[in-house]
């Protein structure tokens, strides 16, 4: 399957997270993108020492400015459980914006095409790095 690429209606798909009292709630793509500009981001993993210290910050500590430029949505999603996902944001105590996101089995990373399969290093199937901008749902 060809990656996502500008121009393309990004694929609705099925996130999960953690609300207050830490019950899983699931979240489409479509009613968090539809008639709004999002930024959508993924990492390989939560707590990986690169995506922890150079990839999520840069998002969390540039989200003022970006909802300033019109960005409604910061969403980062990595192939891990909401709860990982959860304990992951919580280590950002100054985020208010992005919100983290969890694709447990790589479905929605794979409708991207956007999969990187790590299994021979014994990682299992994760999400390349990537950063989309959409606007109501067409890749720009």
């Amino acid at each position: 399957m060809a990656p996502i690429a500008v121009g393309d209606v990004i694929p609705d798909g099925t996130l999960t997270y953690l609300d207050e009292e830490n019950k899983p709630q699931t979240v489409s793509i479509h009613s968090l993108a539809a008639g709004k500009k999002v930024i959508l981001f993924g990492v390989p993993g939560a707590f990986t020492p690169t995506c922890s210290l150079k990839h999520v910050p840069g998002f969390v500590e540039k989200a003022e400015e970006l909802k300033a430029k019109g960005v409604d949505e910061i969403l980062l999603i990595s192939v891990n459980d909401p709860h990982v996902m959860k304990a992951w944001a919580k280590s950002y105590p100054e985020n208010k914006h992005v919100k983290f996101l969890a694709d447990g089995s790589a479905k929605y990373t794979h409708a991207l095409g956007l999969e990187l399969d790590l299994t021979e290093k014994g990682l299992g199937i994760r999400s390349k790095r990537f950063a989309l901008l959409a606007d109501d749902l067409k890749a720009l």
